[in-house]
């Protein structure tokens, strides 16, 4: 009896144990299932995009248009930097408030009437503390009025690529209720973009003037030596906050922008922008519920793009594609011209996938275009290389210097085609 007691205990000993095996492999499968599927969010809209191709990785109501409150600030500081850049305004320059721009409510609130500060200081301003005081100032500057401005706004907004649907109507993303009879009256309706426009546009931005990340990976500064505390950037999750007691457990490695926003109408907003390992993302939510909570739900995009996806280069620079290893020219010693990648095509990929194939279409340049001599590099054409939605066009380029034929040379392949060509029409005759 005591013999069977022992193997009744060892069977069902082992007989939880599998059960437990099992368990463990469900809860596993389980957690594997989750980390690899989409995020499931508690806002309104969001949007994850790779920074450099444009590329859409996840979206929720990303095309539905709401209030983006300060987010539009974003604009703002690409025309700010534009002018930068263009030499229309130089950081030394200085701008004085108005009386509309210091009597601005909600962020911000610290430039008195009559002030003058640096356009950099105002820019720090608006980037750290979204400052509306600061972003008025600015754009009374550059746009003579904020009315002026709000209509480079859309305009800019058209030419950058955003839907037809995205609108300002001022510099701080504030509603027609809070700048009342300061709202412009040339434009109707309120302040209102897509989570793929704030994408859009905040790729425009980190692209195109990256050195705004200077400012707004910030966690904080005085707006002038002599005030008593700094500037606190509503950006909780900016990697410099990793050491501060306050908000490390929202800091998040590698992100280094862009905006926050908060109005009652958009709740809770935020655009954020990190890179690890050579790959920039781009993520906005949209209606969260609370503060704490943009944070939140903007990690788990982030951390579903970082953890699924890799930057994978799939063309290189120097290659020749298959559909388009030779162009035709005229003229030239040789007929036709090695033709080349003159960059690099890349797009994330999902880890662990197998090689991604690209689909090509060429576009030549006219055959009077196409004409020896030519250099290493001069351009042939174009292919635009697609890998699902997403796509790429690059230059086609001459691998190697292409000589100039001859006269005698260019003589003789006349004759020859002169020959040829009368050939061709006496076989047709029969």
């Amino acid at each position: 009896m005591k013999k069977f007691g022992f193997w009744k205990r060892k069977v069902s000993l082992a007989l939880v144990f599998a059960m437990l095996q099992v368990s463990f492999l469900h809860i596993f499968a389980v957690t594997a299932l989750a980390a690899d599927g989409e995020p499931e969010l508690d806002v309104k809209s969001a949007i994850l995009m790779e920074a450099s191709t444009g590329q859409i990785l996840y979206e929720k109501n990303a095309d539905e248009v709401l209030p983006p409150a300060s987010m539009s600030k974003m604009m703002t500081e690409y025309l700010v930097m534009e002018a930068i850049h263009n030499g229309k305004l130089k950081w030394e320059d200085t701008a004085t408030a108005s009386k509309y721009a210091a009597s601005a409510i909600g962020s911000g609130q610290l430039i008195a009437e009559g002030e003058t500060l640096t356009i950099k200081d105002l820019f720090y301003a608006m980037s750290i503390y979204s400052s509306n005081d600061a972003s008025i100032v600015l754009a009374e500057k550059l746009g003579g009025s904020e009315e002026g401005f709000a209509k480079l706004m859309n305009d800019k907004a058209r030419e950058l690529g955003m839907s037809e649907k995205a609108q300002f109507i001022n510099a701080t993303g504030l509603s027609r209720a809070d700048i009342k009879e300061n709202a412009p009256k040339s434009i109707q309706g309120e302040t209102v973009m897509s989570a793929k426009d704030v994408a859009i546009l905040a790729r425009h931005l980190v692209t195109e003037h990256k050195e705004v990340l200077e400012y707004t990976k910030v966690p904080s500064k005085k707006l002038r030596e002599s005030d008593k505390s700094p500037m606190i950037n509503y950006n909780w999750m900016l990697e410099g906050n990793s050491s501060n007691v306050n908000f490390k457990k929202y800091a998040y490695q590698g992100l280094d922008g862009l905006k926050t926003g908060h109005t009652d109408e958009a709740r809770y907003c935020f655009t954020g922008t990190a890179e690890r390992n050579g790959m920039r993302l781009i993520s906005v939510v949209m209606g969260a519920k609370t503060e704490p909570e943009r944070f939140n739900q903007t990690r788990k995009v982030l951390d579903y793009g970082f953890t699924n996806f890799e930057f994978k280069t799939l063309a290189k620079a120097g290659t020749a594609l298959d559909a388009q290893k030779t162009v035709p020219i005229t003229k030239g010693v040789e007929l036709e011209a090695p033709a080349v990648l003159k960059n690099d095509v890349a797009f994330a990929v999902k880890k662990g996938s197998a090689d991604a194939k690209l689909e090509t279409k060429v576009d030549l340049l006219a055959a009077d275009k196409l004409v020896a001599p030519l250099k290493k590099g001069d351009k042939l054409g174009t292919a635009t290389l697609s890998f699902g939605k997403n796509s790429e066009t690059v230059d086609l380029v001459a691998e190697n210097d292409m000589e100039k034929a001859g006269w005698f040379r260019m003589m003789m392949r006349a004759i020859k085609n002169l020959f040829v060509d009368l050939f061709n029409g006496v076989k047709g005759l029969f």
